[in-house]
């Protein structure tokens, strides 16, 4: 939308509040610039009329925090992660490659070539942040079954959007709750039913049949052992809430006709991605000692402000604080203030800890790309 004034056409800027500060362009159409200018001045002796807003997206500005009640929302999700690749230029990179991890990869790829097929495990809530970039080139042509683990921490749209995107690239989904236990039973039938070619072949050689081979990968704490100990409705692997306590491969069975390995989360030695990287230390899915706590939250509250399904006004409505703006430094600092004596560091941890636990509701920090 543009708007003339006395010949000059003011350009549409992002921000209402803002309106003083859009660039001003030339008279597309000089011809007939007197005839406007008079018609535009007649229009400011007389009371404002009511904009219409024609073509181009439905704006969502917001009113203290909150989304415009009479604007249907869609979050503009390049936006966001335009963003976050900002917001992440003025902080020290975060690393974090335990020594275990070295020797696991090695060690996993030598198991891959066993596996009739693998089940690779990702948090629902960031699903293309918690893949290695190396996965596809080390599954080559093995069958595979994604598994979109904590799918009670998202919508029913986030699982239908990635539901939807996975398929129309050929892949098998799974969605489940690794603390619960759904989806461990559709994942169980649908690795044998992947596998199943495995024995015919062997018949067919005279060879007698074996159980099928799964192996289970992902990155750190994305629930791959919760997953296993849901299979065999036992506990036969570690699971904590807290990445690397994995830390060496084992195998387990399942049943007559079914083995499964569970492998320590494998992380890529240097993460070139860094937005990528402050997903996973909001998700847990990172060790602590490779992020400053404090810069994760405030990112995390500033992310949260942009989502109509929680905005700003509803983080000041649950911790008491009002801020101005959406600076996530100042509002951490200020709930510090209220409620920690001026630690910083546990203000910060107390949002990462309510985010981790839904208590914002069901939120992704991903959609597909589209």
């Amino acid at each position: 939308m543009a708007l003339q004034l006395s010949g000059r056409w003011l350009l549409p800027c992002s921000n209402i509040a803002h309106f003083t500060q859009c660039r001003v362009s030339p008279d597309p159409n000089p011809k007939f610039s007197q005839t406007k200018a008079l018609s535009a001045a007649a229009s400011l002796s007389s009371p404002p009329p009511t904009i219409q807003i024609v073509g181009g997206k439905t704006p969502t500005w917001r009113e203290n925090g909150s989304v415009n009640d009479s604007v249907e929302d869609e979050i503009d999700w390049v936006e966001i992660d335009s963003d976050l690749q900002y917001w992440t230029r003025a902080l020290r990179p975060v690393q974090w490659y335990p020594g275990h991890i070295a020797k696991t990869e090695k060690e996993l790829k030598e198991q891959l070539k066993l596996m009739d097929v693998v089940i690779e495990v990702r948090d629902a809530r960031i699903p293309l942040s918690t893949t290695h970039p190396q996965m596809d080139l080390w599954l080559g042509n093995r069958k595979r079954i994604l598994v979109l683990n904590r799918e009670d921490m998202i919508s029913s749209a986030d699982r239908n959007a990635w539901g939807m995107y996975f398929s129309s690239q050929g892949t098998k989904v799974v969605f489940s709750n690794g603390k619960l236990g759904m989806g461990t039973m559709k994942l169980g039938r649908l690795a044998k039913s992947l596998a199943e070619g495995v024995n015919v072949k062997r018949r067919a050689k005279g060879l007698l049949p074996r159980p099928v081979r799964a192996g289970i990968v992902g990155y750190p704490n994305v629930g791959k052992s919760s997953l296993v100990n849901r299979l065999l409705k036992r506990r036969m692997c570690a699971a904590a809430p807290r990445p690397g306590v994995t830390r060496e491969l084992k195998w387990v069975r399942f049943g007559k006709d079914l083995e499964l390995l569970d492998s320590p989360g494998i992380l890529p030695m240097r993460i070139s991605d860094q937005a990528a990287a402050i997903k996973l230390a909001i998700c847990d899915d990172i060790g602590e000692r490779s992020y400053d706590v404090a810069d994760v939250a405030a990112i995390l509250v500033q992310m949260l402000a942009k989502l109509p399904t929680v905005g700003m006004k509803t983080l000041q409505n649950r911790y008491k604080v009002d801020v101005d703006g959406p600076s996530g430094k100042i509002f951490i600092d200020k709930l510090a203030l209220r409620l920690f004596n001026g630690d910083v560091h546990q203000a910060a941890f107390r949002i990462l800890s309510d985010f981790r636990k839904g208590k914002f509701g069901w939120v992704a920090l991903e959609r597909p790309p589209r």
